[in-house]
């Protein structure tokens, strides 16, 4: 199981912690980077296999590198200091990462996210696009906290739980924590001479969290329970988490060879079925549209996304990102999904062509009302 779940992934979410990055707070590491910068090239690259993955890096070190351009020895404690370390850190951080895989020849973005942005539909459906626009053009998005503008997200084990979040937003197949230690062991190594290193489990097992208590690392904010967290919340879109030492040579590219390094914690729910229940379990409905026969068919049988040119009418007031009902010309409902336009915008768009939009609208989106991945079809 271990050797195919890597090995199978098309897009790979990495996440790397704050003591990595920073080789223990004496400011960045510039080697570390770019070893992990010519690993993820050599993914998008399919340099191996001939295989191109879509890869996503999650980076702490923010703050990190703040403290040491500021001259401060330890991690302050008020937000605003906190902030101003960030501001100050991620200049640095977003420089390195996107020089280090210019040198590869692959694109870099940074994108700056708080959870708000995740909880808030509209901003989702924002966030969700933009990056999955960035992974088709072969670009390596490198992710981390806003923490200049938020108050309550800059505190334990943010960026585990950030990297589990942005597997969930771009369906990641798996996420990859890289840490300062081997993987998760049954009780700390470092003061547990009988510790046992746990190769495989099931994410979500409450037994896991029970082994992996207290913080690691003085420089960053989280310790292995955090990454316990993070897979269980990985696993409910469907992607597995891999739990890794940073430092292991390659250890990118040999996990998606099928080696087994480090700790597999692995998602029951399939992909595809994990994210249909997240959108029936977590969205109310809040309008509706109606389809001719045509689009119908092609939602029901085809599995295709929903086009506005075969919409006929719509009903209720909703904003982009809100869930919204299908409903056939008999008035039966055959699918809900996130609707990609406000109610306003999608009754202009009725019966028309992507071609029509930048002109109806004052601007050109996405081609589709609703996308089928983010689309459940009644009976499939």
């Amino acid at each position: 199981m271990a050797s195919s779940v890597l090995r199978d992934a098309r897009r790979i979410v990495v996440k790397v912690g704050s003591s990595l990055v920073t080789n223990e707070g004496r400011g960045l590491d510039e080697e570390a980077i770019a070893q992990w910068s010519q690993q993820l090239a050599a993914l998008v690259r399919g340099d191996a296999d001939g295989v191109r993955r879509e890869v996503v890096m999650v980076s702490s070190g923010a703050i990190a590198e703040g403290m040491k351009r500021l001259g401060w020895k330890t991690r302050p404690k008020q937000v605003h200091e906190l902030q101003a370390a960030a501001a100050v850190g991620q200049m640095g951080l977003a420089q390195m990462y996107e020089t280090k895989l210019r040198e590869q020849d692959v694109g870099s973005a940074q994108v700056l996210l708080t959870h708000a942005d995740l909880a808030d539909r509209e901003r989702y459906l924002n966030a969700r696009t933009t990056l999955l626009t960035l992974l088709s053009l072969g670009v390596v998005p490198v992710i981390n906290e806003n923490d200049t503008v938020v108050n309550d997200e800059i505190k334990f084990g943010d960026n585990d739980t950030l990297g589990a979040l942005v597997a969930n937003l771009v369906d990641a197949d798996a996420l990859v924590i890289l840490t300062d230690q081997k993987g998760l062991y049954t009780a700390d190594p470092r003061k547990n001479p009988d510790a046992r290193f746990v190769d495989e489990a099931q994410a979500g097992d409450p037994a896991l969290e029970a082994m992996a208590g207290g913080v690691g690392s003085s420089i960053g904010s989280g310790g292995m329970i955090t990454k316990i967290l993070a897979a269980k919340r990985a696993a409910g879109s469907g992607a597995s988490t891999v739990i890794a030492w940073g430092r292991e040579p390659d250890v990118l590219g040999r996990l998606v060879a099928g080696e087994a390094i480090g700790t597999l914690l692995l998602a029951q729910t399939p992909k595809k079925q994990a994210r249909k229940q997240w959108i029936a379990d977590h969205l109310q409905l809040k309008g509706a549209v109606s389809v001719d026969q045509g689009a119908a068919d092609k939602l029901q049988e085809e599995g295709k996304s929903l086009l506005p040119i075969g919409m006929t009418g719509v009903e209720g007031n909703f904003s982009r990102g809100d869930v919204i009902a299908v409903r056939n010309p008999q008035g039966r409902e055959i699918a809900r999904g996130l609707a990609n336009y406000a109610s306003a915008e999608a009754r202009l768009l009725c019966r028309k062509s992507s071609a029509e939009f930048e002109r109806l609208l004052g601007y050109s989106a996405e081609s589709e009302m609703i996308h089928r991945d983010n689309m459940i079809v009644s009976g499939h």
